[in-house]
């Protein structure tokens, strides 16, 4: 992949500068580098993001009333200001979320606080921002993080350590090398979702046959190019590989902020398509792991490393293969990866476009390092194979994972946030 323009490259390092963007995007590009800060960087990232944008649409929203809210009712005081609502909301819930990153969240709240009294940045901004709607918009931004956060504090989060290890019957999931930890978040599966209507909904149709042809195919194809020494990998499906180990929810999330600035969308419609995209992707993951604790199928180092057990006698064992990367702690159908990344390309394409080129980088390798694609889908089918250049997926479960993301995204923006009577062309995004 060629790398794009320096301007791009300059945006994807940091949105945080006030010439760069509105208080959506800039709290956006916060949230990002705190993921990244976070030990918690995994399945739990996509509520993080979901729970972070949902506080800063209802608490825009409330002012503006333009759509149907995501949780919050309520209507915010007279003359709150919305970009002062849209930086304490974000900030409240990301200190909710990252309470040892204070002192930086301090210090991009204390910047965003001294950039309210700018002009211009905001085709909505009606010039509210003095001192009261200030106050106004910031205790309104407290109010709504807060009833956001109480609200999915009883959504089945558990923190504590997993109990689950599996089984050792053929073709289900135990625990992998090097740690032959415990499966992690089992209380995803069947935590509260954000807007389709179960964990369920959207479960695939599950993992082949171990002795039928799509499984000898899906397992075979893994054995060759996932292994650690695969001598039919090229060069640039391991960069890929890497790469999107790297990155998923951020890379989603800087493709959606990139083509807002392009299109210089407003604060009101960054705020419903930040919400839009991060709810689909929160709401994909929950459904994976309904998933994965459903069919609970073994990864493929177990499959390869056992393959004298499962009754196919096209499969070959190989009792030392190994995958380029080491296998996430969890059971291999779906791909979590797979369906958040079905979901959010499927809220940008009906968003933007169907033909909307996209660029990007990965935490694996920095901001130097830009991959492009000319779709937000073929971005997406490219994620997608990486997960078997990797070793840690077989074919099956990343294109059903991103069958049913892609429907999941779908659901989200037919049921999710609908315009309000009186807004019915005002607030497109490819307008």
């Amino acid at each position: 992949m060629q790398p794009c323009g320096l301007a791009l490259v300059a945006l994807a390092i940091g949105l945080t500068q006030k010439s760069a963007a509105d208080e959506v995007l800039d709290w956006n590009a916060v949230f990002n580098q705190a993921i990244v800060n976070s030990p918690y960087i995994s399945a739990l990232a996509f509520r993080q993001a979901a729970i972070v944008h949902a506080a800063i649409f209802d608490a825009l929203n409330g002012i503006e009333r333009r759509y149907e809210p995501i949780h919050v009712t309520e209507r915010a005081p007279r003359h709150a200001s919305r970009r002062a609502a849209v930086v304490q909301a974000a900030y409240a819930s990301m200190l909710h979320l990252f309470p040892p990153q204070k002192a930086l969240l301090d210090t991009q709240l204390a910047a965003s606080l001294a950039g309210l009294g700018d002009d211009g940045e905001d085709d909505d901004n009606s010039g509210e921002d003095d001192a009261d709607s200030v106050a106004l918009g910031l205790a309104w931004g407290q109010h709504v993080a807060d009833l956001i956060w109480a609200w999915r504090s009883a959504d089945g989060y558990d923190p504590s350590p997993s109990t689950f290890s599996g089984g050792t019957a053929v073709g289900v999931w135990r625990p992998t090398p090097p740690a032959f930890a415990n499966a992690l978040f089992p209380w995803l599966a069947h935590s509260l979702t954000w807007v389709i209507p179960s964990p369920s909904s959207f479960r695939p149709p599950g993992p082949p046959a171990l002795t039928s042809p799509q499984y000898t195919a899906d397992f075979n194809e893994v054995k060759s190019v996932g292994s650690t020494n695969s001598t039919v990998r090229t060069a640039d499906q391991t960069q890929a590989a890497l790469f999107w180990n790297g990155t998923a929810l951020t890379f989603w999330n800087r493709a959606a902020a990139y083509n807002s600035m392009q299109r210089h969308l407003s604060l009101s419609k960054n705020a419903r398509l930040f919400a839009l995209l991060n709810l689909a992707m929160a709401d994909a993951a929950i459904s994976c792991w309904d998933a994965k604790y459903h069919f609970n199928f073994w990864r493929p180092i177990t499959a390869i490393q056992l393959a004298d057990t499962d009754g196919n006698p096209d499969t070959i064992a190989q009792a030392n293969w190994t995958p380029l990367r080491s296998t996430p702690a969890y059971s291999e159908y779906s791909s979590g990866h797979a369906s958040v990344t079905g979901a959010g390309q499927e809220v940008l394409t009906e968003y933007f476009g169907s033909h909307v080129p996209v660029s990007g980088w990965s935490e694996a390798f920095g901001p130097a390092t830009v991959r492009s694609y000319p779709s937000f889908s073929a971005a997406a089918d490219e994620a997608n194979l990486a997960r078997i250049w990797l070793g840690i997926h077989f074919r099956t479960a990343v294109k059903d994972a991103r069958a049913a993301g892609g429907a999941i995204g779908a659901y989200v923006m037919a049921h999710a946030i609908a315009r309000l009577h009186g807004h019915d062309h005002d607030e497109e995004g490819n307008d």
